[in-house]
């Protein structure tokens, strides 16, 4: 079989976004403009949210949320042992305690069990992580949030409009998924989303923020907020100020700088327009990949469902049986034919920074065993259907030798 090049995520762009990023650059207006505004829309009509923001990370989003929401030291935030750093690393920005829960046995997700366990008076949020693209069991998660809303304790109004700990979605791998009829980003209260280049849709960086009715609290003043959170804490932002005789402005607070620009819109506005096609086509190399697995000694990441149908970001695969060598093994094979393989994800109890903040994997032996054989396969819209074959039967003949 003649060696082929697989690269692992690359983003698939085509003459139509160079072409609109192109009449973005001529409109003369390149950073937070009309095409930003048009975005939002868009993103929020998608998720069947009355607002979105879009900024330039889904890390300055959840961030942004969590100072929305009034976190901050004294409180704890909830997330997964089994995520990439952003997770986490937002609660430590603004001063919380991160607490982590581990995986169920032979699961992705975090064990709603153990997330029961672990709230107390000081936990003001609970951040899960929709892996790979599928969407969590949020019946699971707010059914815990309600049992313990005798234990909420809200510090300001917003928290009070709650009544109860608030969950916000790291939806990074998961837009234009769903769970149980409803659109990601309109199931969690509070929903982000990356567009990073190797994401499903790509703004080359960027993400967006969507949330749900908070009854007491107005939508406009959130997406207010967010926008002085995003924009030095200035109560016009470049657009507002192009009015005649609008050059005045106020700065409201000693804020951040995360705005999404209308380069970046641009590219994802046409990315939007073909973000069915593309998801029908994960769909396809999903449907591919799983059909030929089926004899195999592996587990793999269930995206679609009759209650659920994923992103399809990635193709996750539990190589049973095997251990870290074994499978960092197969991936080294892999890659000696041309196929570039990774891992989702090293649990952070592993990393450097949470081993410095206390954390031990040995707390959380769930994680640990879905990673030790895990292998993620590419998964983009850039293959073929050879692609696909050339990946499926190196990888079948590998794993079973």
């Amino acid at each position: 079989m003649k060696l082929r090049n697989i690269p692992f995520s690359p983003p698939d762009i085509t003459e139509a976004e160079i072409a609109e990023v192109g009449e973005a650059l001529r409109s003369g207006w390149i950073t937070t403009g009309p095409r930003t505004k048009e975005f939002e829309k868009q993103i929020a009509a998608r998720c069947g949210t009355s607002r979105a923001v879009c900024l330039n990370s889904a890390t300055a989003c959840m961030e942004l949320a969590l100072r929305v929401l009034g976190v901050g030291p004294g409180d704890e935030v909830i997330v997964p042992a089994y995520t990439y750093t952003a997770t986490a690393s937002v609660v430590h920005h603004v001063g919380a305690r991160i607490v982590m829960v581990d995986t169920a046995p032979g699961s992705f997700e975090m064990n709603y069990d153990r997330l029961a366990d672990a709230v107390t008076e000081r936990t003001k949020v609970i951040i899960p992580v929709d892996l790979g693209g599928v969407v969590c069991d949020y019946d699971r998660i707010f059914a815990v949030v309600e049992s313990k809303r005798p234990l909420f304790r809200p510090a300001n109004d917003i928290q009070q409009a709650f009544g109860r700990i608030v969950v916000l979605a790291d939806a990074a791998h998961a837009f234009g998924a769903e769970r149980g009829g409803r659109p990601c980003g309109a199931i969690a209260d509070f929903t982000s989303f990356s567009f990073h280049a190797v994401k499903n849709l790509t703004t080359a960086e960027g993400g967006a923020l969507t949330w749900l009715p908070v009854e007491g609290i107005d939508d406009e003043r959130i997406y207010k907020e967010l926008q002085l959170l995003s924009l030095h804490g200035q109560n016009k932002d470049a657009l507002a100020k192009t009015k005649l005789g609008a050059w005045e402005y106020d700065i409201i607070a000693p804020n951040f700088k995360c705005n999404m620009t209308d380069i970046m819109a641009a590219l994802g506005l046409v990315q939007l327009d073909r973000y069915p096609e593309l998801l029908r086509r994960r769909r396809q190399i999903i449907e591919t990949y799983d059909r030929a697995l089926e004899g195999c000694n592996v587990q793999v990441l269930n995206h679609y469902g009759p209650n659920h149908a994923s992103s399809g970001h990635l193709y996750l695969v539990r190589l049973l049986g095997r251990d870290v060598a074994q499978r960092n093994a197969v991936i080294e094979r892999m890659a000696e034919r041309g196929i570039a393989c990774n891992v989702h994800y090293k649990p952070l109890p592993m990393m450097t920074a949470y081993k410095a903040l206390g954390f031990d994997i040995a707390d959380f032996p769930n994680a640990y065993d879905q990673y030790r054989n895990e292998v993620t396969l590419p998964l983009h819209t850039r293959l073929s259907d050879e692609d696909v074959e050339y990946v499926i039967s190196n990888f079948v003949e590998i794993i079973s030798e």
